[in-house]
């Protein structure tokens, strides 16, 4: 492992210092905390943490190691995009030595190939109690005999180069069965797009600044991905969805920030949380059947209820804090959650999701097929 000595600081002025067993360089970024207890590999990977220094509540992380890398162009293993997304990562105990069957090489040396620092020996209980009761704040990552500088620490633009380094820069088509999906990738995690194909469906993925219209009007129903930071910064994509909303008629569904941009196209308001929602032991509450599940989910800001227009109502809340988990329309098949229902890491039981949806798709085909004349 890294001997050289790493250190955080906050915003807020505090310091911890730890070990290095990354790559030793100086980033900044947003500092957040995650509850899961497993699935390091699948959190780092994911899209939605891009530019942020994670913090794993975790003690002991890295003891099963990384598998192989995947192969380019496809979406084998555990990964949820071709690269680490995080800015840095933050742990109390790290493993050197893994165990492993799947495992080819150690957590410690991929962060260092790609070149993201980490730290450990830090009190992540103490560093994650001050986000809950401060809130989310900025942090830099640096070697700990370097001398703080605000403005040479590598960031990343939340509002121009997140979004477009998240995204593939041309579509991709992922051929399944006969129903067509299309994708409105703002930084998808992979499993969705796993979890459509193992549905049988036919998957067009397209980056969210694409001509939408032209691919939906193949589609049998639209899904808007999770993706990094506020929806607001993305607000040529809620236009798009806000057209689309009054001319298509099928199935349109949402995912994490697919929720928040749905809802303000339909003419809603999000807002930042204080520390946000992420882990894998969200408990949320179906306003409809009252029925409650556990989730996985990664997210920063939610949606306003109050600001829904009368024709859209709330699906779904967050037992733990009350804020909006999910947004269905009155009259028409557009539907979305807050939450993760291909979880990876995390429960399966909001999987179910994917099967409505795409029941609902092939309802919907078959209707306009009959309607056209069976073609």
């Amino acid at each position: 492992m890294n001997a050289h000595r790493m250190k955080l600081v906050l915003e807020d002025g505090s310091t911890m210092v730890g070990t290095s067993f990354g790559s030793p360089r100086a980033v900044t970024g947003e500092v957040v905390f995650n509850t899961a207890m497993t699935g390091y590999v699948e959190t780092l990977t994911d899209p939605s943490y891009r530019g942020q220094i994670l913090t794993l509540t975790y003690p002991l992380v890295g003891s099963y190691g990384v598998p192989a890398p995947r192969k380019a162009g496809t979406l084998d293993g555990p990964y949820e995009s071709d690269r680490i997304q995080v800015q840095g990562l933050i742990v109390q105990s790290y493993v050197e030595r893994y165990s492993h069957h799947a495992a080819v090489r150690s957590l410690g040396a991929w962060l260092a190939s790609e070149g993201i620092p980490a730290i450990t020996g830090i009190d992540t209980r103490t560093l994650t109690r001050k986000l809950r009761e401060a809130g989310t704040m900025k942090g830099w990552l640096l070697p700990a005999d370097q001398e703080l500088d605000r403005t040479s620490a590598h960031a990343v633009d939340m509002k121009r180069e997140v979004f477009q380094a998240v995204a593939p820069s041309a579509p991709i088509l992922h051929e399944g069965g006969k129903l067509r999906i299309l994708l409105v990738d703002v930084g998808a995690k992979d499993n969705i797009v796993r979890s459509l194909l193992e549905r049988g469906a036919t998957v067009d993925r397209v980056p969210w600044h694409a001509n939408l219209a032209e691919h939906a009007a193949l589609a049998d129903g639209i899904l808007i991905s999770n993706g990094p930071g506020d929806p607001k910064d993305v607000a040529a994509l809620v236009e798009q969805i806000r057209g689309l909303l009054g001319t298509y008629t099928r199935p349109i569904f949402g995912i994490c920030m697919g929720n928040q941009i749905l809802a303000l196209a339909a003419g809603g308001d999000t807002f930042k949380l204080p520390y946000g929602h992420r882990g894998v032991n969200q408990p949320v509450q179906d306003l409809l059947t009252r029925r409650c599940y556990v989730t996985s989910q990664n997210h920063g800001y939610a949606v306003r209820n109050e600001s829904l227009p009368a024709d859209w109502e709330p699906w779904f809340v967050n037992i733990n804090d009350g804020t909006n988990e999910g947004i269905r329309s009155r009259v028409r098949p557009f539907f979305s959650v807050q939450f993760h229902p291909e979880a990876n890491p995390g429960p399966k039981d909001a999987a179910y999701l994917f099967d409505d949806f795409l029941r609902l798709c092939g309802a919907m085909s078959n209707d306009a097929r009959d309607t056209r004349g069976g073609h």
